[in-house]
């Protein structure tokens, strides 16, 4: 019944150190917060009840089976030993049926819990992976990709398994045990003081294990993290090891950090072991005790071989039930703890949106104006990127934004598609016929973005190109890779558009990824163009014709080009220059001066 999905740390030990975690979090008050975090778990659990109740009445008449054919066998025992016949058949069927109709629910049970473990997990995952998309990008990249993808993953997981089963596990836990000791109490209070030994020596073992098992468990999660991210690094990094000549320094680096593997998992595994020993040891010592208590009482007449066996079994069962209830505190913590890490990003601040500016859509054709006006902005509260600075593109226009490697150009491609916004000043979106609203997570939808960077994914051209405009026919993605000057050598590749790309677009030259993202972009067919540095990997030629070809398919698009490059400069209708925190536009003397120092 105890389904839970446990870490390794959890299963062994039972829940002393748990009670004392517990007892702590109710002195320093924050006992509250486990209770906050279970709520929010029910709030998922609430909409699964009538299964969650079914599931309860499965494993209580599971138990109750389980224990009427233990009785049975009992009895049947009996009548074979003593040779009375009578009521054998009965008997029998009584003990095969309980059997076999416990074991089809117990089977049950197992697919029901599976069921909904992956219903409600897919629930909390596309709810968390929905308020994750929205949550606003600065708060958000205070986490590591990783860290957020662990918790996405094995922390719902968690929530996902204890959202169905916590509830009924400690039901039928309690019932299991509960019903266990009373049906030995009936035949022998001696026996049921046995089988009941065991949970003292559980106990005060349980603080010592769990302690040094999550240390254990702490070090191989920390090694195989460790492990995983030289693997990665290396993977992404091959082609920089292997134009190095250093191949076989990393095949050393990495049998080191095997043998580092290695040594924390045979200190967990003989760590284990030892436990095991020692909680083996001390249930054997109960159970050659019980056996002992049950020759003598058969000896002596007082019990039949049928209820010494009914003893033995039960004594074995009753132990595992009672690992089970006290098992419930850890895993009650373990999902809080789980909880409390999607929580944290669930409560994120969300992006701004304005939905009224959704309107917008109607004006798109006459195409959009971007300004920026005395605007401020700091990622960190007093250390300032962008000060009092202005920028307005208008449609029909490309405008450069130049300036050094840190300067704040990204930033300020950020603010435009609002992943930030500004501490003071306006950042602004306008219709040709001067309807105008902050540029908000809504105005997003009027954008098309290249960043810096190789962004191509595994998948063909074709698929690549779609992500732009998900039901673009092949006429429209040959003009967008036309005007991306793409389409020569796209039609020259063995399977054209379907051809198949590699990571990053393994296969294609970094000016031929380039020219596939700038693609991709114009098959959206935004009104604002945002190119981030997307053409550096071009030669001159081919970078004006890409920027004309741009601008001549929509006349009225509106081009931000952040380039280091001066020959583009002779094509903008306006320069910006970012340096010392500021924007500020050139004239046209001093941008036709840097046009030709290229």
């Amino acid at each position: 019944m105890n389904e839970q999905n446990n870490s390794p740390e959890q299963n062994s030990a039972p829940s002393f150190e748990s009670l004392r975690i517990l007892r702590q979090r109710w002195k320093d008050g924050t006992f509250r917060e486990i209770l906050d975090d279970w709520r929010w778990i029910f709030t998922y659990s609430r909409r699964y009840k009538g299964a969650i109740v079914f599931y309860t009445l499965l494993g209580i008449l599971s138990t109750t089976l389980g224990l009427v054919g233990a009785v049975a066998s009992k009895y049947v025992i009996d009548i074979i030993t003593g040779y009375q016949t009578s009521k054998l058949a009965v008997l029998i069927v009584v003990y095969v049926g309980s059997t076999l109709f416990g074991l089809v629910l117990s089977s049950l049970l197992g697919r029901v819990v599976l069921k909904l473990g992956i219903r409600i997990g897919n629930d909390v995952q596309r709810d968390i992976f929905d308020k994750i998309i929205d949550a606003d990008w600065a708060a958000l990249n205070q986490y590591e990709s990783g860290d957020i993808l662990n918790r996405f993953s094995n922390d719902i997981g968690t929530v996902g398994s204890n959202a169905v089963s916590w509830l009924p596990t400690i039901i039928v836990s309690f019932y299991r045990f509960t019903a266990t000791f009373f049906v030995i109490l009936h035949y022998d209070w001696v026996m049921a003081v046995f089988s009941f030994a065991t949970a003292p020596a559980l106990l005060l073992a349980s603080r010592f294990i769990l302690r040094r098992q999550r240390e254990h468990g702490k070090k191989v999660r920390k090694m195989a993290s460790e492990v995983m991210s030289f693997e990665l690094e290396t993977f992404y990094n091959m082609d920089t090891i292997k134009s190095f000549g250093i191949t076989d320094q990393y095949s050393v680096r990495l049998r080191d950090w095997q043998e580092k593997f290695k040594k924390v998992n045979l200190d967990y595994n003989l760590f284990t072991i030892q436990t095991n020993v020692f909680l083996t040891v001390m249930g054997s010592l109960v159970s050659m005790g019980a056996f002992g208590y049950c020759l003598y009482q058969l000896w002596t007449h007082t019990i039949s071989y049928g209820t010494m066996t009914l003893f033995l079994q039960q004594t074995s069962k009753l132990s595992g039930a009672f690992q089970n209830v006290i098992g419930i505190i850890p895993n009650f913590l373990n999902a809080s703890i789980s909880a409390h890490r999607i929580r944290e990003l669930v409560e994120l601040p969300k992006e701004h949106h304005v939905k009224a500016s959704r309107s917008l859509g109607e004006k798109a054709a006459e195409g959009f104006t971007v300004e920026l006006r005395d605007l401020d902005f700091a990622y960190v509260e007093d250390r300032q990127v962008i000060t009092d600075s202005r920028l307005i593109a208008s449609p029909g226009e490309i405008v450069a934004l130049i300036g050094a490697s840190g300067e704040g150009k990204t930033t300020l491609i950020r603010l435009i598609l609002a992943l930030v916004r500004p501490g003071r000043g306006e950042a602004l979106i306008r219709a040709a016929d001067g309807t105008e609203f902050e540029l908000n997570a809504e105005t997003r939808q009027f954008f098309s973005y290249v960043p810096q960077g190789n962004t191509i994914l595994s998948g063909s051209i074709e698929e690549n190109l779609r992500m732009g405009k998900p039901d673009a026919d092949e006429e429209e993605m040959r003009n967008a890779l036309e005007q991306a000057c793409a389409w020569e050598f796209v039609q020259k590749l063995p399977d054209g558009l379907h051809t198949k790309l590699g990571r990053q677009g393994r296969g294609l030259s970094e000016g031929q990824a380039q020219r596939i993202a700038i693609a991709r972009a114009v098959l959206r067919d935004a009104p604002i163009l945002l190119l981030d540095e997307a053409t550096s990997a071009l030669d001159v030629a081919t970078e004006r014709r890409v920027l004309r070809n741009i601008m001549k398919s929509n006349p009225r698009r509106t081009c931000i080009v952040t380039t280091h490059r001066p020959t583009v400069l002779s094509l903008c209708r306006r320069v910006y220059r970012v340096v010392d925190r500021t924007v500020t536009e050139l004239d046209e003397e001093s941008s036709a001066k840097m046009a030709m120092e290229f």
